[in-house]
């Protein structure tokens, strides 16, 4: 399947200046990515890179990599690094579409979930039209909405760390986009599908609701492909940076109705990585890697709870790879204090600023972090307390877990 290239071919006047504003926009716009935002906040406590035996559990990144199909597969293509290839994207995206019965014209191939992201907010907001957003979340989209000149609503999360779909809806009635990660980034936690269902039946009319399954593959949290094939006004990001171990590799996918697509399409489409397709494609048609990496995942995350636990330190439950700390003070302390035991967490959210986010890495870098954490604990001053919490958050058992 040959991958589209833009038709610019009977634009109309307003519509080339909508494209040439468009890429002004993205001009202005870096395409924040997960490890752009983790160095960020590492930069803020030191100027230098990690040392090549750091325990690196602040990125979300899989230690594990690519499964040996992808690294077979990659070094095999390492002498065609010349071509583009156009026929492994086509593969790709024919592999994808046959698994989760998807058309093709509804699946654009992108170098990670970053680019569509970025661009859906680009495409959908603008300064009278507003981005939502739960808090804590992802911050990457907020960034490109700043860009693009649109107000940001913050929606606090549930006491359960869900998405809070009704406030979500009502938020702003001329919403442009409504961005939901399920389950989210940072607290590892998901949203019902029927919250996500009442949000696309009761969001403004016209506001796309862009739903990040960056992170499906962790936990039990139902997909939201049903809705792109019922054509509602969805954009669904999947990314192969998570449980397929291929962050440094680069390969994602946007997913929705071609004229949805279309309008994000004009903000970019390059020719993708042929290491990365390859890769994804045999990724792909492995089916052992998600069931096998979730175990590992979950068993390693559970252990560190129940370690947490035995310790009496608090956290908020999750289904994925990642997990927010109690601390009991300022989390950039905490991780500059971890940072000189050779061990990088983070990072901090404005709203929970004495929780870092924790990312599960091996078994012996989650024994490592144990051993940091407990000196760092122990190193302060005793007796304090934790600060108040968002009455919405009140009473919420942190250190339970399934």
């Amino acid at each position: 399947m040959p991958v589209e290239a833009v038709n610019l071919s009977g634009l109309s006047r307003r519509a080339f200046l909508r494209l040439g504003a468009a890429a002004s926009a993205l001009a202005a716009v870096p395409i924040l990515t997960e490890a752009r935002l983790a160095h960020a906040q590492r930069h803020k406590f030191t100027h230098d890179a990690p040392p090549p035996d750091a325990v690196r559990i602040d990125a979300n990144e899989n230690p594990l990599g690519p499964c040996s199909g992808a690294c077979a597969i990659i070094s095999s293509l390492v002498p065609q690094g010349g071509r583009y290839r156009d026929d492994l994207t086509g593969q790709f995206v024919d592999t994808f579409c046959a698994l989760e019965g998807l058309k093709s014209d509804y699946v654009l191939p992108y170098a990670g979930s970053s680019e569509p992201l970025h661009y859906t907010v680009l495409a959908f907001t603008s300064k009278d039209k507003p981005y939502v957003t739960a808090d804590p979340g992802y911050e990457a989209g907020m960034y490109a909405a700043t860009a693009n000149g649109a107000r940001i609503v913050k929606v606090p999360l549930t006491a359960t760390y869900a998405h809070d779909a009704k406030a979500m809806a009502a938020a702003d009635p001329n919403a442009g986009v409504i961005y939901v990660c399920n389950p989210n980034n940072p607290t590892g936690t998901t949203t019902p599908k029927a919250d996500i269902d009442y949000l696309v039946a009761n969001k403004p009319k016209g506001a796309i609701l862009l739903i990040d399954e960056a992170y499906i593959h962790f936990s039990d949290a139902t997909p939201s492909l049903d809705l792109v094939k019922s054509d509602k006004d969805v954009i669904v990001l999947r990314t192969f940076s998570k449980v397929y171990g291929m962050a440094g590799v680069r390969c994602g996918v946007a997913i929705g109705r071609p004229d949805l697509l279309q309008k994000i399409r004009y903000f970019g489409m390059n020719a993708m990585p042929i290491m990365a397709v390859a890769a994804a494609t045999v990724s792909l048609q492995d089916k052992d890697i998600v069931p096998q990496r979730r175990k590992i995942n979950t068993d390693i995350r559970n252990e560190t709870f129940e370690w947490l636990t035995a310790n009496n330190f608090s956290f908020i439950p999750s289904e994925t790879n990642c997990f927010m700390l109690q601390t009991n003070r300022p989390g950039r302390e905490v991780m500059a204090a971890m940072a000189k035991h050779n061990v990088y967490i983070g990072r901090v959210w404005p709203i929970m600023p004495t929780y870092v986010r924790i990312t599960v890495g091996t078994r012996s870098d989650m024994q490592k972090f144990q051993a940091a954490f407990k000196q760092v604990m122990n190193s302060s001053t005793a007796g304090l307390e934790p600060p108040e919490l968002p009455a919405h958050l009140r009473g919420t058992p942190f250190t339970h877990f399934s």
